[in-house]
């Protein structure tokens, strides 16, 4: 199954939701929400010639199955807000809510640490960790290190990075 940024829906989506610079897990909540079909994921994103390091981010799906090929359409509401003159951008999903799974999750969240921001959602215990900061489950740290590899395959083909 092929992923493909799409991005000319990603900025009419984010238009459409207002999205905000650095707020990933917000813009792709609210996009969520107002797309129907849409799947949430979270997991890290690598710009192309400008990633140091795996951004932990947020975006959207959407299925498109036509005939026998199923291609996977990336939304990422934040787009717009990113510099992409000329970039790349690779995403590695971590995990991935149904919007009704989602809303329970918010709400639930909402409810049980209301001075807590409900977003990013790392699912149950336990957790793994990379470097010394706490991340989501086994899938959180398996996205994180594909990104991470490609990250660092930037920052050696590209040594001016450094």
């Amino acid at each position: 199954m092929d992923k493909a940024l799409d991005e000319t829906l990603s900025i009419k989506i984010a238009q459409s939701v207002k999205s905000k610079a650095r707020t990933p897990f917000d813009n792709a909540y609210k996009a969520a929400l107002a797309t129907e079909g849409a799947t949430y994921v979270q997991g890290f994103l690598v710009i192309g010639r400008k990633s140091y390091k795996p951004i932990e981010h947020a975006w959207i799906e959407l299925s498109d199955t036509s005939g026998n090929d199923s291609v996977v359409r990336i939304i990422d509401p934040t787009l717009p807000h990113l510099n992409k003159n000329e970039q790349e951008f690779w995403y590695f999903p971590a995990q991935s809510l149904s919007v009704k799974k989602l809303k329970a999750i918010i709400e639930e969240s909402k409810e049980d640490y209301p001075e807590d921001e409900p977003l990013p959602v790392y699912g149950a215990a336990p957790y793994e960790y990379y470097g010394d900061v706490m991340l989501g489950g086994k899938d959180y740290l398996d996205a994180y290190q594909a990104a991470e590899a490609k990250s660092q395959e930037f920052n050696h083909s590209n040594p001016d990075l450094n």
